[in-house]
């Protein structure tokens, strides 16, 4: 409790937006990972190189390799993230990361906290937003899953108060919940969205759920424009495979465990998980991520080259967005789904029968240049 009080006084002290328009150099932090990450990471470093080329002659943007976040490192170091990745994290405005190994029991690797958990606590990136987007079924929904809260953030404190009873502890802020729903709300007022959905189970779990929702009423005051209602986590899974209610969804905000099952529920919609990008957004600093595993038996079986970069490089679209050049983040989004989800003239197995990593990026490159792109995205919405 004292802990988290402590927390609470901290989080009254933030910080203001981070504007990048007076920031000049921008510096993008590449994270490689592990498994196929530092695969991936390559093919997304070089589609945002090539989409932000006049940006990086000019001096404005600046690509920065980290290594070292790598499971072998970090269990060298006996630390989630080590102290000098961490430093050079810190020089960078944005990182793009690939995906890293999270230690389990038995598996051989120390008890290490999760590198993503270490590095939404140390950042404080409180919004894990994540777009899932199916244009041919009128799907175009942003989440904005808290990031620092809810059962997560304490999760390893639970008590076993007897061999027969166990106690975990669950934490809801009011700051922690305004500002994820005031930045769901800024988002939708910023993008042209008319509602915002809220998702909690207030009606069970009337008090942490019920402060999350108290401030959604209060925050939506402040957004006269935007319509909001909110849903039980429980219907929402199912509403969100239901054609007749997928269309009427734009903006969702909800707390940490209930954004984790959902946006994973969202990407399979979408085509899997291999096909969403994930932003964790902070005031100061922002990581964007594959939300995939590491796919550790892809490298031991020697196919890593065949690693879908699409989930690494949608987040890199957001990225850009994020740090203002929206017209070349916009741009990159159109591409995926039309090289994903529309044309799938190069495919991707995942193994020899497929195109590679490179190839693949080839691929989106292509896409993004071709003057024709508008036509096939138009002809791809239309479609549905």
């Amino acid at each position: 409790m004292a802990e988290q009080l402590e927390r609470v006084e901290r989080l009254k002290q933030q910080p203001d937006w981070l504007d990048f328009n007076a920031i000049s150099p921008i510096v993008i932090g590449i994270l490689g990972g592990d498994g196929i990450g530092p695969t991936i990471a390559e093919e997304s470093r070089k589609v945002l190189e090539y989409l932000l080329r006049d940006q990086v002659a000019s001096g404005k943007v600046v690509f920065r390799i980290i290594d070292g976040l790598t499971i072998e490192n970090r269990a060298a170091n006996m630390q989630s993230i080590p102290d000098d990745v961490l430093a050079e994290i810190k020089e960078c405005h944005v990182t793009l990361k690939g995906p890293t190994h999270t230690p389990e029991q038995g598996d051989g690797w120390p008890n290490l906290e999760s590198a993503n958990v270490g590095m939404r606590k140390v950042l404080d990136l409180f919004a894990n937003v994540r777009p899932v987007r199916v244009p041919a079924q009128g799907i175009d929904w942003t989440f904005f899953r808290e990031n620092t809260e809810d059962m997560y953030a304490v999760g390893s404190q639970g008590v076993n108060v007897t061999d027969d009873l166990a106690i975990d502890f669950r934490v809801i802020t009011s700051q922690g919940s305004e500002r994820i729903i005031d930045a769901a709300f800024a988002h939708a007022k910023r993008t042209g969205k008319d509602s915002v959905t809220i998702v909690t189970k207030a009606n069970i779990v009337k008090t942490t759920d019920g402060k999350f929702l108290d401030i959604a009423r209060k925050v939506a005051e402040d957004y006269p424009g935007i319509s909001w209602e909110g849903w039980y986590i429980d219907i929402m899974t199912a509403a969100l495979i239901n054609p007749a209610r997928q269309r009427q969804f734009q903006v969702l905000a909800l707390p940490n465990l209930y954004g984790d099952i959902l946006t994973d529920e969202a990407a399979q919609i979408q085509g899997g998980v291999g096909t969403a990008g994930s932003a964790n957004v902070g005031k100061v600093y922002s990581m964007f991520e594959a939300i995939h595993g590491s796919a550790p038996r892809m490298v031991q079986e020697g196919r890593a080259q065949y690693a879908d970069p699409s989930s690494m490089v949608r987040a890199g679209a957001m990225l850009m967005e994020h740090i203002g050049f929206q017209e070349s983040g916009a741009r990159l989004h159109k591409a995926l789904d039309i090289c994903g989800q529309y044309e799938r003239t190069v495919a991707m197995t995942g193994r020899s029968t497929g195109v590679t990593s490179g190839e693949y990026g080839q691929y989106l490159m292509a896409t993004v240049e071709d003057s024709g792109m508008e036509a096939k995205w138009e002809s791809f919405v239309n479609a549905g």
